[in-house]
């Protein structure tokens, strides 16, 4: 029974002593389009002389993830969570070493690109063609979506642009799309901080779900009650570093500890 257990514990993502190097542009600059846009553009000639500093976000990370598991990722802030994420998605590159993944990951975050022009509606249709539904797929389970997303339950929500939407609403429908179809790897970005009780619970229900159809799912998540509910086992980075990978409650328990202790100090 045990060499049929680990024959069936095959890989999904693979990290190999990951390491993940970016600019940052110095200045400051107010978000938003045209402004943003315009200093970017103005930094990058500015950056030639100075300005420019780089930032080594993740440093020599190593882990395998396996088909059924929930693992969540754990830090502080700036810890290098959300850049692995995007890494592993195949959004960024690693500058050393390797990260391996079995078919197309899909990342979910709250600040994931919607159209906020268009109705509820006409995002579920193009969020779902970007997950690689058919249309068909998407008429078959729309009202499905729409459904668990709990946005329309108590008004027209979903025939409304997207802008008139508040943050919790849009990270539900952006769930919601994202977990109408099963996933080899599906990496959720804080989405699931934002509902209420209810759909957190609906969420871990479809998490579970996902992992039965031997898929793999990442959550980062700044609630540690969060990781231990949903997840069996944790990822805690540092600094960009992988300090504890284990069961999800001793990780979470460590990482109070430590949480703590540096508070004390003043640190």
């Amino acid at each position: 029974m045990a060499d049929t257990r680990r024959e069936e514990r095959i890989p999904t993502v693979v990290v190999d002593d990951a390491h993940i190097t970016y600019t940052v542009q110095g200045g400051g600059a107010p978000k938003g389009g045209a402004v943003s846009a315009l200093s970017r553009v103005l930094s990058r000639r500015r950056a030639a002389g100075g300005g420019a500093r780089k930032v080594h976000a993740v440093k020599g990370v190593s882990f395998a993830a396996y088909r059924g598991e929930a693992i969540g990722l754990i830090g502080s802030n700036g810890s290098g969570k959300s850049t692995l994420l995007r890494a592993v998605a195949g959004l960024l590159p690693v500058n050393r070493g390797s990260i391996y993944t079995q078919g197309q990951p899909a990342l979910l975050g709250v600040n994931a690109a919607l159209m906020n022009d268009l109705t509820g509606e006409r995002n579920v249709i193009l969020g779902g063609l970007a997950m690689g539904m058919t249309r068909a797929e998407i008429a078959a389970r729309y009202q499905e979506i729409v459904d668990f997303s709990g946005i329309n339950e108590k008004d027209d929500a979903i025939s409304r642009p997207m802008r008139t939407y508040s943050s919790g609403m849009g990270a539900r429908l952006r769930f919601s799309i994202a977990a109408a179809r099963s996933h080899d790897v599906l990496l959720i970005d804080e989405a699931l901080s934002t509902g209420d009780a209810k759909f957190r619970s609906r969420s871990q229900e479809r998490i579970d779900e996902l992992r039965a159809e031997a898929g793999t799912v990442f959550l980062v998540s700044h609630s540690n009650s969060t990781i231990t509910q949903t997840c069996d086992r944790a990822l805690w980075l540092e600094a960009g570093t992988l300090r504890m990978d284990g069961p999800a409650k001793e990780v979470v328990a460590a990482y109070e500890a430590f949480t703590k202790k540096a508070a004390n100090t003043g640190r």
